[in-house]
């Protein structure tokens, strides 16, 4: 996969993330009636947001650790809650996948081609 492709991919899947996360806690299946507090989940999703969306490889090397996080919550909701919660949660490990693996192309990717001597082992 290119860089150019795995970081539009990247930055798909960190913005429909965060349409998921609000969408989810205020309006399609919130934990209280009317919205919940749990909407703020979506606010460490805007902080790698810029980075991914200029191409910064340092962010895409980090985001994926942050991926990781909502693939876990989406894992944990779908065994715990019922109804159209499960179908969200199943869509929230598909976007933290999708982000996950399209970071870590294009980190792999844009990387330098030729590493020296001494990050082999020599």
């Amino acid at each position: 996969m290119s860089p150019r492709l795995s970081n539009r991919c990247a930055a798909a899947s960190l913005i429909a993330l965060i349409f998921l996360g609000l969408g989810w806690e205020l309006w399609w299946a919130p934990l209280r009636p009317g919205g919940s507090w749990l909407a703020l989940k979506v606010l460490p999703l805007l902080v790698p947001l810029f980075g991914v969306l200029r191409g910064r490889r340092y962010t895409h090397q980090w985001v994926t650790l942050l991926a990781l996080a909502y693939f876990t919550e989406g894992v944990l909701r779908t065994a715990s809650d019922s109804g159209l919660a499960v179908g969200l949660a199943a869509a929230e490990i598909a976007l933290s996948v999708s982000l996950f693996v399209c970071a870590v192309c294009y980190v792999r990717a844009s990387g330098k081609v030729g590493l020296p001597d001494t990050a082999i082992g020599r």
